[in-house]
């Protein structure tokens, strides 16, 4: 069975990103940038499947420019078989890379597909949902735990009152949770073995996909300030405050 992993390239979750000075995006020139954490999780489980003998091929693939190899690389330094790029210039939203995904799956027949469960860039958390009711598979997002018997998935995921067991039959789809594993650490070996292996790109014209995007963005700005707390010497003052409070907000 091979095992599809998406991956994408973020701004690195330890980089603190400025707004433009015209409001039009957040400025990256010249920002720290790496695979997506969650992507990162699917990555690692994908690899744990296949050393378990339940896979015999992991491909990674990204959508973005030639600069998106270098986390198309961490993927193969982390043990990923084969890696693919499909080439885009411009910004392609969730519908879009699920079209993308979608043409890839057909091509390459994967009998599971792992996501990150979002982005820690614009946080939407829509792709890998797409994606499945495009193929018409069934998912699993969240995961927290993934175990493969049978040709059956079961999966642990989060939900808000705490944890459900899902049963899918594959081929499927599924977003990896943080909670599902801990990445393994890349050793340079690995990385500078990495450099020299094949990626094989896609432009994305050649897919005959619709990738147009549906949503503009109209402006980005930071979020207010928030206003300085106080302190209170006993619980009356504070029962005060709050009552005051809500008098005033009548």
């Amino acid at each position: 069975m091979k095992i599809l992993v998406a991956v994408k390239r973020v701004v690195d979750y330890n980089i603190k990103v400025r707004v433009k000075a015209d409001g039009s995006d957040v400025d990256i020139d010249g920002i720290k940038m790496s695979v997506n954490p969650f992507d990162e999780n699917a990555i690692e489980e994908a690899l744990r499947l296949k050393e378990q003998g339940k896979a015999t091929e992991v491909i990674a693939v990204s959508i973005g420019t030639a600069a998106n190899q270098d986390v198309l690389r961490h993927a193969l330094a982390m043990g990923a078989d084969k890696a693919i790029l499909v080439e885009s210039a411009t910004s392609i939203q969730p519908l879009g890379v699920a079209k993308i995904l979608k043409a890839i799956v057909l091509r390459k027949q994967p009998g599971l597909i792992l996501l990150g469960k979002q982005a820690i860039d614009d946080d939407a958390g829509q792709a890998g949902q797409m994606l499945a009711a495009l193929l018409d598979y069934p998912q699993a997002t969240y995961a927290s735990n993934i175990t493969l018997e049978n040709d059956t998935l079961h999966v642990t995921r989060e939900t808000e009152s705490g944890t459900e067991v899902v049963a899918l039959t594959l081929p499927a789809v599924v977003t990896a949770d943080l909670r599902l594993n801990d990445p393994r650490f890349v050793k340079l070996p690995n990385l500078m073995m990495a450099r020299k292996k094949v990626i094989e790109t896609i432009n994305v014209a050649d897919l005959s996909t619709d990738t147009d995007s549906k949503l503009k963005q109209l402006k980005v700005s930071e979020p207010p300030t928030r206003k300085p707390g106080i302190k209170v010497n006993s619980v009356t003052e504070l029962l005060s405050k709050l009552r005051a409070h809500d008098n005033l907000k009548l």
